[in-house]
């Protein structure tokens, strides 16, 4: 019976959420100039289980497409690119000659590396869609119906669809999306990917000196609706945190083998693998740009600090930078203390590393390059260290180092505030998730009736 209540409870938020859409748009048109609504009239709305027509002749925009494939070519280092290996070419047909403008200038301005890519990547992803939905590119600035639509489109309940094909994102903008290679899985999207989309839409509209109605009553109430209907679990960036255990598992994967003993490579995925976890559970993107400018040598410590007599510890501080969270101007060291700073030590020595890169990309040769490892190689390295260790790829990735920093200061009973000084989180929300998740099966109250 509370399983029919819940199922009848989703199928009443999904119909209101259509109703809410249906309502909004309609009152959008009527304030709109004689232009506007003709343009949104024109928009097919899911909610009226009409299925949209993409006109696959419509040519995007050739005119000036060199110029914004070089200008894309000259951002290259920071904007994503297509698996199929067109590099740029995707988004030279999908954005017009003023978007690329603005992506330039934002790099301009020091947006941050993995903030542009994300913002470029949602850039793509919402032009593409608005023209499978219209054919025509992303207005500017988008009426509040087309904003419905997208939601409507994105978050939905399967369970409705099932019942109802014209709910959720029609057949034909699905596969006008996949051929274009934005969409890879079947399904709505997750909630923190949808608001992830949204953010960038209203980011772009400031950009452009234009007002959104992102933050409007009606589109915070539909999309709060939306993420209630939306039948699709928080999905993890890792399944699993690699905890000290775990870690200490990998380590031996770089131990090498006797007489030889470690590699060239086995030493620096040991420090790789020490800094990640030890520094707080840096992110790869930060393992990735570590420079040695951003190393200091500090005096040995204690090893127990209450003991004046206890052994003495390499100990080096770690300047972090501009990060997700944190700008450059920011105080965001972290300390890398005894095995850790030892692994890291050692690598530098033998690679003979003074300058530049801390983490570099090394030949089949064993040849050591100039060139720092990307992000994409920081998770590729855990992976492959995963594999050797005889665990399930699939269960780990990079974050893992982060979430497995968090979850082992909480097994260990450090304070939540020590802990968040080293991983830098700045939300107590976020990072006390992992002590609650952590805390679990230590719970009393789960033990009442043992």
């Amino acid at each position: 019976m509370d399983e029919d209540k819940r199922k009848q409870g989703k199928a009443d938020m999904a119909q209101e959420l259509l109703k809410v859409g249906k309502e909004i748009a309609t009152a959008t048109n009527a304030g709109l100039s004689p232009v506007r609504q003709a343009e949104t009239q024109s928009m097919p709305h899911a909610q009226d289980g009409q299925q949209s027509k993409h006109h696959e002749d419509t040519p995007l925009e050739p005119r000036d497409y060199d110029w914004r494939l070089d200008q894309l070519d000259s951002l290259s280092a920071i904007l994503p690119h297509g698996t199929d290996g067109r590099r740029n070419e995707t988004l030279a047909q999908l954005l017009t000659s003023e978007d690329v403008e603005t992506l330039r200038h934002l790099a301009k301005e020091g947006m941050g590396k993995n903030s542009l890519r994300a913002l470029t990547s949602d850039f793509g992803y919402l032009d593409g869609w608005h023209r499978a939905v219209s054919t025509e590119p992303l207005p500017w600035p988008a009426p509040q119906s087309l904003v419905l639509k997208f939601i409507a489109h994105h978050l939905w309940s399967q369970e409705e669809r099932a019942k109802n094909p014209a709910h959720g994102m029609p057949q034909d903008v699905k596969d006008h999306l996949t051929a274009l290679g934005l969409l890879r899985k079947d399904g709505p999207h997750a909630p923190s990917t949808v608001q992830r989309r949204l953010a960038s839409w209203a980011t772009l509209h400031r950009w452009r000196g234009l007002d959104g109605c992102f933050s409007d009553p009606a589109i915070r109430s539909a999309l709060r609706l939306a993420v209630r209907v939306a039948d699709r679990p928080r999905g993890r960036k890792s399944k699993k945190p690699i905890t000290a255990d775990i870690l200490e598992t990998l380590l031996l994967t770089c131990a090498g083998s006797p007489p030889s003993g470690p590699s060239l490579q086995d030493r620096r995925d040991k420090a790789i693998l020490m800094l990640g976890f030890a520094s707080g559970g840096r992110r790869r993107s930060e393992i990735a740009d570590l420079r040695m400018s951003q190393i200091e040598t500090s005096a040995p410590v204690l090893s127990d600090p209450s003991d004046p007599d206890s052994k003495l510890l390499p100990c080096l501080n770690l300047s972090l930078g501009r990060t997700k969270t944190e700008n450059a101007q920011d105080e965001n060291e972290v300390v890398l203390i005894g095995r850790s700073a030892q692994a890291l030590l050692d690598w530098l020595a033998i690679a003979k590393i003074t300058d530049g890169p801390v983490f570099r990309a090394i030949d089949q040769w064993g040849k050591i390059k100039d060139r720092a490892l990307t992000a994409q190689s920081i998770n590729l390295v855990l992976k492959s260290r995963i594999a050797k260790a005889g665990l399930d790829p699939a269960d780990y990735s990079a974050h893992g180092l982060r979430s497995g920093f968090l979850t082992e200061a909480a097994n260990r009973d450090i304070p939540l505030q020590d802990a968040m000084l080293q991983s830098r989180h700045k939300s107590v929300a976020q990072a006390a998730r992992y002590y609650s998740e952590a805390g679990k099966s230590r719970r009393r109250s789960a033990r009442l009736l043992d």
